[in-house]
């Protein structure tokens, strides 16, 4: 009697669900999060990114909120970790902040829908909260130690450093424009232009 194969196939994984499934889901979300937003993004269209299924990408996540949430958490801390904040170099600061979002424009884009559409929102639920409470102290213990100009409120140096460094990733039709009109078209003269007007601001002190 011809012996049954029936046994020896082996389980799609993606149908199981597995933490490479788990992985994919979260990848293709970053994608679709980046390019549509929360509001527009569908969890099918992901679903279907990530090789499987709709009713699997809501057994990991309880909604798509809760998704965006836990991607946008991921996405936070590795920007947290690329740009660390040097409060005796603001300006090197600045420049940091430019190449990560010139080098991950998603991760912008990312942060940005997040604070749109989920601005009425439990503030302590925003993973940004924190990282700027933390970072708004290191500038204060800067300026207890001499370190940067106890004149300044440290929210407004934070502010005004983060909005330079973002203007080329916040407003892409200017970025478009400097590289047809602008007298330097390339990207490191944008660069040096931000870390100049902080420098101008914030001193470096090392």
């Amino acid at each position: 009697m011809p012996r049954s194969t029936a046994s020896s196939k082996t389980p799609d994984a993606t149908a199981v669900g597995t933490p490479d499934t788990r992985q994919r889901i979260i990848a293709a979300a970053k994608e679709e999060f980046a390019r549509y937003g929360i509001a527009g993004a569908r969890v099918d269209r992901l679903a279907k990114q990530a090789r499987t299924s709709k009713e699997r990408v809501y057994a990991y996540f309880s909604s798509k909120e809760a998704l965006y949430r836990h991607v946008a958490e991921q996405e936070l801390t590795a920007l947290v970790e690329a740009t660390r904040l040097d409060t005796a170099d603001l300006p090197g600061y600045a420049g940091i902040l430019f190449d990560h979002f010139t080098a991950h424009p998603e991760h912008y884009r990312l942060i940005t829908w997040g604070r749109l559409e989920l601005a009425d929102s439990d503030p302590d639920a925003n993973p940004l909260q924190a990282t700027i409470a933390r970072k708004i102290a290191q500038l204060r213990d800067a300026q207890r130690t001499g370190l940067l100009d106890p004149s300044w409120d440290p929210v407004d140096v934070l502010a005004l450093i983060n909005q330079i460094a973002t203007t080329w990733a916040g407003q892409p039709e200017i970025a478009a424009a400097a590289a047809e009109y602008a007298t330097n078209t390339s990207a490191d003269a944008r660069r040096a232009a931000l870390v100049t007007a902080v420098e101008r601001l914030f001193p470096r002190t090392s």
